[in-house]
Order: structure tokens, then C-alpha cells, then sequence
């Protein structure tokens, strides 16, 4: 396998072994490379000063107090880390002291997790200007790989690459500690073995759970961007499941942790916890509001729990999943859609539906989330072990797909005539009066679409007028 970052960034490279500091493409890119997928950025580091990387790149900006200057090309950032060391994490998120330093081994002992100490480059400028590509692969690959002193070689200080091949998440050093300076690393961990498909260390895992109280300083932002990546894997399942066995999903969400040892007569041997992680899986990975409802469409449960039934969990689970995803600082869209899926998801169908009990049912969904309601409730069934069709969803659909073809009554809007139609032909007023004369034609067109036309609706509302005088 070839390790050859982008034009761009040996560019980049070059000019600063050039101006005769070290440079380092680190981190992720290099751990994705690896195992063969496309990175999705390359973060680089060097000895130089963050003043004097502003000087070799003009127009440069020094993003943060801790190293880090972002490079624009191409219309990419490219964030350019001088080497350091950091101290003093009293907030268990960032460091409030850093140190720069002069080697990559240095910077490579202060990162999370050996995947992820990884670098590739030189410390000396690179003689003549070339560049040489060293190939990684064929089996175990040494700490370092490359074509002499002044080439680009690859460095493994912790043994990062034979945890990849091994596909396993080991925290750099003392695990403990690592954990105690940036909680964040515990939440990713689970992140990574989701969407990597690896498991966690045994002393990393533990080390996760002892710490695990820890989660409790971290930002509402940072949280909910690092469970939207994990919703988004391709089994969000694996990292549902590590949350809960190290006590995190605990302080993230005592609601959703509640459910582990809640019995349900669902799938022999599992729990409220299993099902929920069911459906979540079951939901496509390009629904992401619909897999944020599955993960909290029973949360509602523990706390309704009586006599083997869990009676009004749907109206207490949305009250429950508006505050989780508030207190996540959510978008207001994504909380409203989520909460009304969790509200609406044990809706029940017979086939004594009239037309106008599918109409009602439309309107009380709301058009644009009826899809979103059945890709839950077909989640639903897969979670409880039952075919995703089951409780007449494929007839359901049917029958709304059917009556959504032709011209139907469901808002205020559908009807021939307006508030302005009334004021104007029977002096009528805005106002309660107006209001509920406008409720009432709807509620007979749902029931009756035939009686949509203006004549009838006017005729009907000069009626209503009557009867309230």
C-alpha cells in the first residue's frame, strides 16, 4: 500500500522541509490509509513556531492558542500543528497549559489512541527538492519505513499499525490518565470502534468505565456531534452497546440506560435496551432524524412501567426525548420531527379504516412525516423480531398513497373558499367566530370530500352563522 498524501499537502511538506523544519502529515489520514478508505482531511505538524508558519503561508490564519494554524488551498483548510506537549487538564477537555517542542515524538505521546499516533514525513528538508512515497504493506510493517535520512518515512512509536491490522482501540500510555485529561476521548473511542468496526482494549475498556463520570464536563455540542457519528455507522449497535457496558451511556442519558433489565415480550432473552438497539440498526443509515427517534422512541418506558404494560410511554417518551435533545442543543427541526416520530410511532391500524379516518390520520401526521413514521414503525417491528410490515403498514400505505393521488381535504389551505371569503360575502369579522366556522368546513370536507366546492362551503357556513345567532 502506498502512503501518498494529496499534491496539496506534500506541497505544503515541501515548502516547510524547504525553509528546514520538520513536517508531518499525523493522525487519522494516515490510520484510514491504511485500511484502505478515503480519508476525509489530512492534519499535518511540524517544529515550526505558529508565527513562523504564518510566515512560509501568507494569508494563514492562527486558529487557536494551542499550535494550530489553518492553511487554505484549493478550497480546503489544512490545519498545520506545531509540535507540543500539554498540561494542566483541570477541565478534563482541553489543556490549559501547552508546551511546543522540537520532535514529533514528542507530539505523537500526547495523542489519544496508538491508530492514531501515527506520522509520516521528515525532520530533515527532503535534499533537492524530491519526494519519495515509501510503500507500506505486505504484512507487519516496521516503525519505520522509507528510503534513507532525508526521505519520508513512517513513524510508530506506540505500535499503532499492528493495532490496526489487529483492529483494536488501545489508548496511548496510561489509559486512566489519557481519559482523566480529555473526557471526550472515552465517547470517541466508542465512535471509532462503531465505525471501524473494532473492538476496544481490555484496559482501555476499563479504564472507560472507571472514568466514565467524566462524560458529565464535556459540551452539549460536542456530545450530540459525536452521537450523530455514531448514529450515521453502519451499525450503530456496536457503540450503543459499548455506552452502556462502560457506564457512559449512564451519564449521557439515565432515561436510556433505565431501560437495561426492562423485560419485554419481544425477543426471548432480551431487554428494552436490546430492542431499542434493534430498531436502531434497522433504520436506514441515510434516515438520520429517523435513527435519533428509534434510539429515544422508547425512552418513555421505565418510567410507565406497570403490571407487564407501559401505558402513555409514547406521550411521556416525547416529553422525555424533547429534553434530551434540548439539553444536546439539538436544531430546533431535528427536536420538532424527533418528538412528534416518539410521540406518534404506536399508532394502530385496522382495516374498519374509513377514507375519511386515513384522511385524519394524514392530517395528524402531517404529509411530510409519514414516511419518516413508517420507516420508524417498520424499524419497530424489525427491533420486536416481527416482519417490518407487520400491523397492516403495507394496506395503510396503500390506502394513503391511493388518496394522496387525487385532490383531498387535510388543511385549512385545501378548502375552496378562505377567512376572506367569509369577511367579504358574510360580513364576518377575524376573530374566534371566524376561526371555528373554518374548523368545522374542514373537519365535513375530511369527512366528505365532495363538498369542497365554494357554493357548498359558502352555503354551509351561512348556516353555522345562523345557528350562533
Amino acid at each position: 500500500m502506498e502512503i501518498r498524501p494529496p499534491e496539496t499537502v506534500l506541497e505544503i511538506l515541501a515548502r516547510l522541509w524547504a525553509s528546514g523544519h520538520s513536517g508531518y502529515v499525523v493522525g487519522g489520514s494516515l490510520r484510514d490509509v491504511i485500511l484502505g478508505r478515503e480519508p476525509a482531511d489530512w492534519d499535518l505538524a511540524t517544529d515550526a513556531r505558529p508565527e513562523q508558519v504564518l510566515e512560509l503561508f501568507p494569508g494563514a490564519v492562527y486558529e487557536n492558542r494551542f499550535g494550530t494554524v489553518g492553511v487554505r488551498r484549493d478550497g480546503i483548510t489544512f490545519e498545520i500543528t506545531t509540535f507540543r506537549s500539554d498540561h494542566d487538564y483541570a477541565d478534563h477537555r482541553r489543556p490549559h497549559r501547552v508546551e511546543f517542542g522540537d520532535a514529533i515524538e514528542v507530539d505523537l505521546a500526547r495523542r489519544d489512541f496508538t491508530i492514531n499516533a501515527l506520522a509520516w514525513g521528515a525532520d530533515a528538508p527532503v535534499v533537492g527538492g524530491g519526494r519519495v512515497a515509501p510503500v507500506v504493506g505486505g504484512g507487519p510493517v516496521a516503525p519505520v519505513v522509507g528510503g534513507g535520512p532525508d526521505a519520508p518515512a513512517l513513524r510508530d512509536p506506540y505500535g499503532g499499525i499492528a493495532d490496526i491490522e489487529a483492529r483494536i482501540i488501545r489508548a496511548v500510555g496510561d489509559p486512566r490518565r489519557r481519559f482523566e485529561e480529555d473526557a471526550l476521548r472515552m465517547v470517541r473511542a466508542v465512535r471509532l470502534a462503531t465505525t471501524l468496526d473494532f473492538s476496544v482494549e481490555a484496559a482501555t475498556l476499563a479504564a472507560m468505565q472507571s472514568r466514565s463520570s467524566l462524560i458529565a464536563h464535556l459540551s452539549a455540542e460536542r456530545l450530540a456531534a459525536e452521537l450523530d457519528k455514531l448514529l450515521a455507522a453502519d451499525r450503530p449497535s456496536i457503540g450503543l452497546r459499548l455506552l452502556a457496558a462502560t457506564e457512559i451511556l449512564a451519564v449521557f442519558s439515565p432515561e436510556l440506560a433505565a431501560q437495561r433489565g426492562v423485560p419485554q415480550n419481544k425477543i426471548p432473552g432480551e431487554d428494552l435496551w436490546d430492542h431499542t438497539v434493534r430498531t436502531v440498526d434497522a433504520v436506514p443509515a441515510d434516515r438520520p432524524v429517523v435513527r435519533l427517534a428509534a434510539l429515544l422512541h422508547d425512552i418513555g418506558k421505565p418510567s410507565t412501567m406497570a403490571d407487564g404494560h407501559f401505558h402513555g410511554h409514547d406521550a411521556v417518551g416525547a416529553d422525555l426525548a424533547l429534553a434530551f435533545l434540548v439539553q444536546l442543543k439539538f436544531p430546533r427541526a431535528v427536536t420538532d420531527r424527533v418528538t412528534h416520530l416518539v410521540r406518534n410511532h404506536m399508532f394502530t391500524y385496522g382495516e374498519g379504516w374509513s377514507d375519511s379516518g386515513v384522511r385524519r390520520f394524514i392530517r395528524r401526521i402531517g404529509r411530510e412525516a409519514l414516511t419518516p413514521l413508517f420507516d420508524l414503525r417498520e424499524a419497530d417491528n424489525e427491533g420486536s423480531g416481527m416482519a417490518r410490515s407487520s400491523h397492516g403498514l403495507d394496506e395503510l400505505r396503500r390506502r394513503i398513497d391511493d388518496l394522496l393521488a387525487r385532490p383531498v381535504v387535510l388543511e385549512r389551505e385545501d378548502l375552496a373558499i378562505d377567512g376572506s371569503d367569509l369577511i367579504a360575502e358574510l360580513g364576518l369579522e377575524p376573530g374566534p367566530v371566524l376561526g371555528r366556522i373554518l374548523d368545522e368546513l374542514l373537519e365535513q370536507a375530511i369527512t366528505d370530500p365532495a363538498i369542497n366546492d365554494r357554493p357548498t362551503l359558502m352555503l354551509m357556513a351561512q348556516s353555522m352563522l345562523t345557528e350562533d345567532r
